[in-house]
């Protein structure tokens, strides 16, 4: 029997990289690389808030209740 797929959500991932807009993460048990683009602009990633190693988990914005 097939093991039923796993949502990107329900992973750890490990911050690659964060270059201008986009921020790169590689799941810890699955490998699969990530890029993430912001989608606030305005509000820039950086190196200090996302350094390479750090483990971070994805959240789904469709279950976040709205403004």
């Amino acid at each position: 029997m097939k093991e039923p797929e796993k949502s990107i959500f329900d992973q750890q991932y490990r911050v690659v990289a964060v270059e201008g807009d986009r921020l790169m993460v590689r799941g810890v048990v699955n490998g699969e690389v990530l890029t993430i683009v912001n989608p606030e602009p305005e509000t820039p990633l950086t190196p200090e808030e996302y350094p390479p190693g750090k483990l971070i988990v994805l959240t789904d914005p469709s279950t976040s209740p709205l403004n």
